[in-house]
């Protein structure tokens, strides 16, 4: 009996797993119980997780450029890079911080993932937006 405790535990794990795979993707515009508007939240933050992180890859290599650029005029002003790398670092420290601390506001409640996931995802954007203004900065 006892060797079958464990594999009637795995069992029932896949067949939760296996379930919980089939179920459709909410509408994100239609969203209306906690679990689709959890879902869509953590959707949202994904998509502009993603976009951020290709506007970073645009103001490294703008970063880079500059950094050549004023390397030929004088070594001891490279660092745009450096200063790039150190801003994110910093910002990625306020944005997970600053969205915990969001998440209190329903903190243990089936909410909270979602108030979480928008803090994420709205200051994401932001910075993605503050990246563009780089990268569109460095290229005039």
């Amino acid at each position: 009996m006892k060797a079958a405790a464990p594999a009637l535990g795995l069992a029932l794990c896949c067949t939760a797993f296996a379930s919980a795979q089939q179920q459709p993707e909410p509408d994100c515009r239609k969203a209306v119980t906690q679990t689709d508007l959890n879902i869509c939240a953590d959707k949202d933050h994904r998509m502009a997780d993603a976009e951020l992180n290709t506007t970073y890859r645009l103001a490294v290599a703008a970063m880079q450029a500059t950094d050549k650029e004023l390397g030929e005029i004088d070594a001891a002003y490279v660092g745009a890079l450096e200063a790039l790398k150190k801003a994110q670092r910093a910002w990625i420290g306020y944005r997970d911080g600053q969205c915990e601390l969001a998440g209190f506001e329903a903190r243990g409640g089936s909410m909270e993932p979602m108030l979480v996931s928008g803090c994420l995802a709205e200051l994401t954007r932001k910075r993605t937006d503050e990246l563009r203004k780089i990268v569109e900065s460095a290229e005039n």
